[in-house]
């Protein structure tokens, strides 16, 4: 793994950990300001939309534990278990883009509670 790859592994940990920190403020810095999301919910929203939409008033998870993890040039994938707060656990995977050391797009495919 180049240095470029191990840099973007660090973004994407870093951005899991902050949202279960609800540290938004940490995020605002890693994505691009054209950033844009998608997911079965959210159809190429806006990073305005997407912290409405995607960081809660209240914390919902427990943990998200990183299952996978693969970067390769300007992208990243993950796969990843979320434990709810309020018990139960999903799979979710999302696919990222960058430009140059920012997440300029994520993409989630949603997985099976378990």
């Amino acid at each position: 793994m180049d240095a470029m790859d191990s840099s973007r592994e660090r973004t994407v940990r870093d951005l899991y950990a902050a949202y279960l920190g609800d540290r938004k403020d940490l995020v605002g810095a890693m994505l691009t300001e054209d950033f844009t999301f998608s997911s079965p919910r959210d159809d190429h929203i806006d990073r305005a939309a997407y912290f409405d939409r995607c960081w809660p008033k209240e914390p919902l998870f427990r943990d998200i534990v990183i299952e996978f993890l693969a970067v390769g040039g300007d992208e990243a994938v993950v796969r990843y278990r979320a434990e709810k707060l309020e018990g139960g656990s999903f799979h979710n995977m999302e696919s990222f883009r960058f430009r140059g050391e920012k997440i300029a797009s994520v993409e989630v495919y949603f997985g099976r509670n378990l």
